[in-house]
């Protein structure tokens, strides 16, 4: 993980990419921004309670390409107890993920939960990486974003959110992260039946909102992922804690 002199000047020089919203100095009534106006101050409100995250922790690109894989449908806590016994196997690299028996990998990604089928994700993404990139993964850092994206979505296991999340933390591509966590948040924002449209919407449609009202800089959207996580774990919970959010004031739901 970086230190936190590192991560205080990329989240500075993140923030100052940010353009701010027209008048963010004035309070407009929450609920009659458009979202290309609410999110860039919706990063800078989120940065200044919680400050710079520094994810993704790994010790490498496809360490951080196995995590994306068994974080799926579970915590991130059991994923990196998987992560740990993978590396602690010295199976932390695509050929040694591909000498692996299956079963032997499946025994090592039981904290992440699902494991046989998680295995198989593994073993089919290692496949991907050493058949079309030599184990070269500055080759994938080279690629086309949107040709490296396509590529990824055809891997048995990879969705949006996988392939996003391996674009944007290995690969260092701006390829914005939709969750659970993004998908509460703009709902929220929005309110009435825009948020409850927004909520609903295929994840297609919630990451262009994201791509098209901030500019394509992959530190950026990955602090921005994170701190939205952090929000969604500390805040904007299931059941929200609207006293005391950064957002209320400019978040429909929380003046409602």
């Amino acid at each position: 993980m970086k230190d936190s002199k590192a991560l205080d000047k990329s989240a500075a020089a993140a923030t100052a990419r940010v353009k701010p919203p027209p008048d963010c100095g004035q309070a407009a009534p929450p609920g009659t921004l458009g979202i290309d106006e609410l999110l860039p101050g919706v990063f800078e409100r989120l940065l200044a309670r919680y400050g710079a995250q520094g994810w993704w922790p790994a010790a490498g690109p496809f360490e951080v390409m196995v995590g994306a894989v068994l974080t799926q449908a579970t915590a991130w806590g059991n994923a990196a107890r998987a992560v740990a016994n993978l590396r602690a196997a010295d199976a932390l690299d695509p050929a040694a993920l591909r000498r692996m028996d299956l079963e032997a990998v499946a025994a090592f990604a039981r904290p992440s939960g699902y494991y046989n089928s998680k295995a198989r994700k593994l073993k089919a993404l290692a496949a991907f990486i050493g058949a079309e990139f030599g184990d070269d993964i500055a080759a994938m850092r080279a690629a086309d974003c949107g040709d490296m994206r396509r590529a990824l979505l055809g891997v048995h296991g990879v969705g949006e959110e996988t392939a996003d999340a391996i674009l944007l933390y290995a690969l260092g591509k701006p390829a914005f992260v939709i969750d659970a966590y993004a998908r509460r948040l703009l709902g929220r924002l929005l309110g009435g039946d825009a948020g409850a449209a927004v909520a609903k919407a295929p994840y297609g449609e919630l990451r262009r909102l994201f791509t098209d009202a901030l500019p394509p800089d992959a530190a950026m959207f990955g602090e921005y992922h994170a701190l939205i996580v952090r929000h969604g774990k500390d805040a904007c919970r299931q059941t929200p804690r609207c006293d005391g959010c950064p957002l209320r004031g400019v978040c429909a739901f929380g003046a409602s």
